[in-house]
């Protein structure tokens, strides 16, 4: 499917769907700094396969979607210290745009994953909008807590490097990261990586959004509170080898939310390998399933 642009006020979003209008929306949310191509075309169709109609996009400040450059980015220092000035938007803005898109699409009702960040800001969709989302799929996310699903050591440079000055660069950049945080437990298929890289760079690099969208994400805080309040059917999906967002924050996540199921993926770091797919996309649809199942006993009742 072409992609499609939906202005939201100030707010252009770029999309794509697969799949039928027929089908329930499953809309998918990516995480920091990173576009709806990540998403790969073969998992959506995996997914529409399973009847759904499938919508990923872009998030503000990444990729085709509305770059906010009239505001500059914050400093390291900023982002070390956490300062909630440094931030422009918040995760609950980049949450209404989700579902601005739904009211865009004529969509009432939507299941909704999100991998990463994506899978904060799904989250704040339960929380805030839960006459919106039929049930939730948060994906190697966290809760915001300070210590759990915390970075490791290792992992905290990459968050505050300065970006790479050429095309060339930021490519290979990108691929020695996803090596980094991939997972160890799935084979690292280089050539894959290096196309992907390659089709985000020319959609629209854009460092300085990434760096918004951190500091939106730090100025966030820990949303525990606001995750208590979800009562759509949730999964909470996470690798047990995820260096970025540490398997704490799938846990703390799970614990918050009422109901919610836990799925660990042996191996699985901090990206969608091919071979984990079946795993995921198994545990989005059984969720589904679940809010379906509900969706049936309320309408009997």
């Amino acid at each position: 499917m072409a992609e499609q642009f939906a202005q939201l006020g100030e707010i252009e979003i770029c999309f794509e769907t697969f799949g039928g209008r027929e089908g329930p929306a499953l809309l998918l949310v990516m995480g920091l700094g990173t576009q709806m191509v990540a998403w790969p075309e073969d998992f959506c169709r995996r997914l529409a396969d399973r009847g759904f109609f499938v919508i990923r996009y872009d998030n503000r400040d990444i990729g085709r979607s509305t770059h906010l450059s009239e505001h500059p980015p914050p400093t390291i220092r900023q982002l070390l210290l956490r300062d909630k000035r440094a931030a422009k938007y918040s995760l609950a803005d980049m949450a209404a745009d989700g579902v601005g898109l739904l009211d865009e699409l004529g969509i009432e009702r939507a299941h909704v994953a999100g991998a990463s960040m994506g899978g904060m800001i799904a989250q704040l969709m339960a929380a805030r909008h839960p006459d919106r989302v039929l049930s939730l799929a948060s994906i190697m996310s966290n809760t915001g807590h300070r210590w759990k699903g915390t970075p490791g050591l290792r992992i905290y440079p990459i968050l505050v490097r300065r970006p790479a000055p050429d095309r060339e660069r930021a490519i290979a950049s990108a691929v020695a990261v996803f090596r980094q945080i991939g997972s160890p437990g799935f084979p690292f298929d280089e050539e894959t990586t290096r196309k992907a890289a390659e089709l985000s760079y020319d959609r629209g690099y854009n460092p300085a959004g990434s760096a918004r969208q951190l500091a939106a994400i730090l100025a966030a805080g820990d949303r525990t509170s606001e995750l208590r309040r979800i009562t759509a059917p949730t999964v909470v999906i996470h690798g047990t080898n995820d260096p970025l967002v540490r398997p704490s924050g799938g846990r703390a996540t799970a614990a918050a939310i009422a109901g919610a199921e836990l799925v660990t993926i042996k191996g699985l770091g901090h990206d969608l390998p091919p071979g984990a797919w079946d795993r995921i996309v198994d545990a989005i649809v059984a969720n589904t399933q679940r809010a379906d199942a509900s969706d049936r006993r309320r309408a009997t009742a």
